[in-house]
């Protein structure tokens, strides 16, 4: 990996950020117009269209960022690093747990009954994909800006990367899902920050956690 400084690392994760933006534009500008419609009266076909559009702009900007970071720096932030111990496995579970506890509480039972229920078969299938989609870029938003604060502050022991999706990502739920929500999403890109720093900042180990707290 090319010894460079902090800020080039915070602008690939801004720009993990900005794609996760694309889909304000998507889901209240364009596809209003489109549709002659806003989204809460959107038809299944219209939202399924929707999750397909953006899974895959979230795609292309998250290979794009990807194919430029290990071009430009080496594979460095991609490679296995050290293997977690007994208790960082403990504490992963922990924030696994936590997670599942709030959710349950937060949807007032099981998140995935619910909103298979809400969605039926095939809207529900889409909108996991898209999670999947939505969930790759929350954590390059935190792997580019763990490098780049620990790049700056040389401590190793704090989640940088989650507090800076947090004040992204989460912050940005404020504007979209209210307040209730956002600090739910804050709260969660923290506990993701966690989880990466835990799992030796694999990112084939942190994916599939992150992606289990985000979805259940």
């Amino acid at each position: 990996m090319k010894k460079t400084g902090g800020s080039a690392y915070l602008i690939l994760a801004m720009l993990a950020f900005a794609g996760l933006g694309m889909e304000v534009i998507l889901a209240f500008v364009l596809e209003p117009l489109l549709y002659h419609a806003p989204m809460q009266a959107w038809t299944d076909p219209q939202h399924i269209s929707h999750w397909i559009v953006t899974c895959a702009v979230w795609g292309l900007m998250s290979w794009g960022i990807i194919r430029f970071a290990r071009k430009r720096y080496g594979n460095g932030l991609f490679e296995k690093k050290e293997k977690p111990s007994a208790w960082q496995w403990g504490a992963v579970a922990a924030l696994v747990i936590a997670s599942l506890i709030y959710s349950w509480l937060d949807w007032n039972g099981s998140k995935v009954v619910r909103e298979f229920n809400a969605n039926g078969p095939a809207k529900f299938i889409f909108q996991y994909i898209y999670y999947c989609f939505e969930a790759a870029l929350v954590l390059l938003i935190i792997v580019f800006g763990q490098e780049a604060f620990e790049r700056w502050f040389r401590c190793k022991h704090i989640p940088y990367g989650g507090i800076l999706a947090a004040v992204t990502w989460g912050i940005a739920h404020f504007f979209t899902k209210g307040s209730a929500a956002g600090v739910g999403i804050m709260l969660s890109a923290l506990a993701y920050g966690c989880v990466y720093l835990l799992v030796g900042r694999d990112i084939r180990k942190a994916y599939p956690i992150i992606w289990l707290m985000f979805v259940l």
